[in-house]
């Protein structure tokens, strides 16, 4: 297969050497201190076109293979989790990935792992009204609900777009909502 396969959708600056790729992947796993998802590998990687989805997969499943990593099924999805001899070996070459796709990946990899646990503390309800939808957004902390708003929307395709918008957004929605009321 043509090589430039492998290198589609790779912004400028991005990863193209599975070695490097494969050092990433490392490189994350040891900084969040937490395994991840090979769906949220993937997705923190192809946020900022960091590196190619094919070659991403394949560097991990070779990063199995060799025992760098470990897999194991959860949830429907494999986790992904640094071996201790692994975190070693990170620790010598980190330095040889660039800053820049070091600080792209774990931007994204926080930006996408606090939307996936507001989405799992956060309750979006839909009600169809005769023109239109209420979508009401809930933000709890625990158990404390502390915010309620609904709002009108016009068609299927808007609550798509405000529910995305909530997830990325619920934290500076809740504070704008509170300064909002409470500064004089």
């Amino acid at each position: 297969m043509d090589n430039s396969t492998f290198n589609q959708g790779v912004a400028p600056g991005g990863l193209r050497d599975r070695t490097e790729i494969k050092l990433l992947i490392c490189y994350l796993l040891k900084t969040l201190k937490r395994s991840l998802t090979r769906s949220h590998i993937n997705e923190i990687l192809q946020e900022y076109r960091i590196a190619n989805y094919f070659e991403v997969n394949t560097a991990i499943s070779e990063l199995v293979t060799a025992g760098q990593l470990t897999s194991d099924l959860s949830d429907g999805d494999e986790e992904i989790s640094l071996t201790s001899r692994a975190k070693l070996d990170v620790g010598l070459l980190e330095r040889d990935l660039p800053r820049s796709v070091k600080e792209k990946a774990i931007r994204s990899a926080l930006k996408i792992l606090q939307r996936e646990r507001i989405e799992k503390e956060s309750i979006v309800e839909v009600v169809k009204l005769e023109h239109g939808y209420h979508v009401s957004f809930t933000v709890k902390d625990m158990e404390t609900e502390l915010l309620k708003l609904t709002v009108y929307v016009a068609d299927e395709s808007q609550i798509e777009i405000a529910k995305r918008n909530f997830y990325n957004n619920a934290t500076d929605i809740y504070s704008g909502v509170i300064s909002a009321l409470t500064v004089e």
